[in-house]
């Protein structure tokens, strides 16, 4: 009678030792979930080595705007919050939302230079306008993302972001020299003290390594306030609420949002020109946690994030906010691929943007500190185009025509402010946008290379390998 169970009892056993050898479906890395312990200090890494560029455009908008030090800490909180939530949405993925990926999400620099033009030039309001007029088109082009893409080569993105470096540069002088309206130079101490920022900041640049390094913007920053407040160059803003512990973001801080689609052009071609920025940052970053890739499927997922939470951006007073790649080079050094370490940098971006004393005391960093910093980043942003048409063929199909004629048309408007003064509103707005008018330059003279032209098509990659990350 016992040998029945017996037996049944060596069978159950028998297969409980068959499920425990059968082999269980290993965890991408890119989907791998960390314990806590080692969760937080890697987020908060990434928070470190993105967290100057929310800043730095924030004060930017805010000084360039003339707003005060409050209404900059209420902006500054939005920021930050938008950038946490666009984390969290790109890197968990809800529905077609986000391509569940690593990936950060800042205002865009580029983006911030072409907001403050159209503001300089038709108010903050039509600007605010703008924002929700361009993610409204990237939502639209979405579906022909395969035939948009094909419009902005390396000639026609390096020739943009060059264009868009040079408008920053102007507008980051700006906050040296004194907002729009005062003499056109500069306080003394205004200039030394902007100078000792970009000084601090190339010194970070070449003793720091590792993090510390993708820091030093920031760390250049503090350095200048530092000096500014040793020395007497400078002094910190107002900003009142010491008493309030949390700053909640301010909804349509500049008033109902004004519609005008010729006002808008530029950030209307900008956000065209991210869908060949983002293909190129998601294919990246698949490789890098080695997920194969996957551009149609992937792309319209990041882009549609990015003009979801632009449309938040432009409700809350900021630019068009982009998915950046600049944290890939985190992913790479540490060798952590999961998606849930930047989830967790999401949060402790909402977290630090709702801390009211860090918002004031961020807010109130004195004018010529934030534009010695943003004469950094937008430098940069303006060697980047140069890098990306270094990367073309020049002589190939025409591509240093394309180049030579969009830059004409893009500096004009730079080296002569008055020369379409005489032509309709519209016309003023298309040609006296050196962005606009050397975007719209380039893809026209490339479209017709590509059409008439003989040989290959105008500014073919070269074959050489990518540079290394820094």
């Amino acid at each position: 009678m016992s040998a029945a169970p017996a037996k049944a009892k060596k069978t159950t056993k028998t297969a409980e030792a068959v499920k425990d050898a059968a082999p269980v479906s290993p965890v991408s890395p890119v989907d791998e979930r960390l314990p806590l312990r080692r969760l937080a200090p890697l987020s908060a890494q990434h928070v470190l080595a993105m967290v100057a560029a929310p800043v730095s455009t924030t004060f930017l908008t805010g000084q360039a705007l003339g707003l005060g030090a409050a209404h900059t800490a209420s902006l500054l909180s939005a920021t930050l919050v938008l950038c946490g939530a666009g984390t969290l949405l790109q890197s968990l993925g809800v529905w077609r939302f986000g391509a569940r990926l690593p990936f950060v999400m800042l205002p865009g620099g580029a983006a911030t230079a072409l907001f403050l033009q159209i503001s300089k030039d038709h108010g903050p309001a039509t600007a605010t306008g703008s924002v929700l007029l361009a993610a409204a088109l990237l939502f639209a082009v979405l579906p022909f993302y395969a035939k948009v893409v094909r419009l902005f080569p390396p000639v026609v993105m390096g020739t943009t972001v060059l264009l868009i470096g040079i408008a920053m540069i102007r507008v980051a002088a700006q906050l040296v020299t004194g907002r729009p309206g005062s003499p056109g130079y500069a306080a003394p101490s205004a200039v030394v003290l902007a100078g000792a920022t970009i000084g601090c900041t190339v010194l970070f640049l070449m003793v720091l390594r590792g993090i510390w390094r993708q820091t030093a913007v920031l760390l250049g920053m503090g350095a200048g306030t530092l000096i500014a407040l040793t020395t007497g160059l400078g002094h910190f803003a107002s900003v009142g609420g010491a008493g309030v512990s949390l700053t909640l973001p301010h909804l349509l801080p500049y008033g109902a949002p004004r519609f005008d689609v010729l006002a808008a052009l530029p950030l209307l071609v900008f956000s065209l020109t991210t869908l060949a920025e983002i293909t190129g940052q998601t294919v990246l970053n698949s490789e890098t946690v080695g997920r194969e890739s996957d551009p149609g499927r992937d792309v319209p997922r990041v882009a549609r994030a990015d003009a979801l939470i632009s449309v938040f951006g432009g409700l809350f007073g900021t630019s068009l906010m982009v998915t950046s790649a600049e944290n890939i080079g985190i992913g790479r050094l540490t060798g952590v691929r999961s998606r849930f370490v930047t989830a967790g940098a999401g949060v402790l971006l909402i977290a630090v943007g709702l801390l009211a004393p860090v918002s004031r005391l961020l807010a109130a960093v004195p004018a010529p500190v934030v534009g010695g910093s943003a004469l950094v980043i937008y430098g940069i942003i303006a060697v980047m185009g140069v890098d990306m048409l270094g990367r073309t063929a020049p002589g190939a199909g025409g591509a240093s025509t394309v180049i030579a004629l969009a830059l004409t048309a893009g500096l004009l408007p730079v080296v002569a402010p008055d020369l379409y003064q005489g032509f309709p509103t519209w016309a003023r707005t298309v040609l006296g946008s050196g962005v606009v008018a050397g975007t719209l330059t380039a893809v026209l003279l490339h479209a017709l290379f590509r059409a008439f032209g003989s040989g290959e098509p105008p500014g073919r990659m070269r074959s050489r390998k990518a540079p290394a990350a820094d």
